[in-house]
């Protein structure tokens, strides 16, 4: 897990042009969530910058944290003046200081579950909030969600991230909302999606897949037959279902 964690870095202009950003709406529901002003927030696993970018511009003071040196010099390239940026992996931040916010985009499954909720904990203010959300963005029509599959089948079995703690999909609660529920630190958990639907070119999806750990991780050889294999079913432009997922939690006073 932490090869691919630390995979990113070599597609770190890909992941900035072809990943999408992140709507107002997410940034209206976390802080309708919190209830008050959020005045700061650290960001564990901050990439290129997609999430930064949201919680910035609403006047918030992000520290965006990243353990790829590369990802990170992406994001810097596009910084606004209230965000501080570091390269650590969230095992290595310091615990002396607290947040209102933290929150990790897309990147909380690459952190060590061993411990994980403590830390977390020591980085909420009392009362402060934490969010995660993700993007499993995938192809809105099932014939061709097969199709692909099928492409990519002699190459690559799943392009997905399982559940890191191994919840069906079908349930109502689904990670980390699942570890949240249990955690003696955090209460009101809450779960959200946000619709959302994107028409791309087949080319910028190819791009897209460029940037997922499971293509990264590939040989270069095996990822190219992968992407033509997959360019030939697809048509000229393809709607993705790119539904953001949400799980928030308050930490306890």
């Amino acid at each position: 897990m932490v090869v691919r964690a630390l995979s990113f870095g070599t597609v770190a202009e890909a992941y900035e042009r072809f990943r999408p950003g992140y709507p107002v709406e997410l940034l209206e529901l976390v802080t309708a969530y919190a209830g008050m002003p959020i005045r700061n927030a650290l960001e564990i696993g901050a990439g290129t910058g997609k999430a930064t970018r949201l919680f910035a511009q609403a006047g918030i003071a992000v520290t965006a944290t990243e353990p790829d040196a590369a990802m990170l010099a992406e994001l810097r390239k596009h910084l606004p003046t209230n965000v501080t940026t570091a390269q650590a992996a969230f095992e290595d931040l310091p615990l002396d200081s607290a947040y209102d916010l933290v929150y990790s985009a897309a990147a909380l499954h690459w952190t060590n579950p061993e411990g994980r909720w403590a830390r977390m904990s020591a980085l909420v203010r009392p009362g402060g909030v934490f969010a995660s959300f993700g993007v499993p963005i995938q192809l809105a029509d099932p014939a061709l969600q097969d199709a692909a599959r099928a492409a990519r089948a002699p190459y690559l079995e799943d392009d997905g991230i399982p559940s890191p703690d191994g919840t069906p999909a079908d349930r109502p609660m689904q990670w980390p909302g699942t570890e949240l529920q249990q955690s003696e630190w955090f209460t009101d958990v809450q779960q959200s999606v946000i619709e959302r639907r994107l028409t791309i070119s087949a080319h910028d999806y190819i791009g897209q897949l460029s940037t997922v750990s499971a293509y990264v991780m590939l040989p270069p050889a095996d990822r190219n037959e992968v992407f033509r294999r997959t360019l030939e079913i697809l048509p000229e432009t393809v709607e993705l279902d790119a539904q953001i997922h949400l799980h928030l939690a308050r930490r306890l006073p």
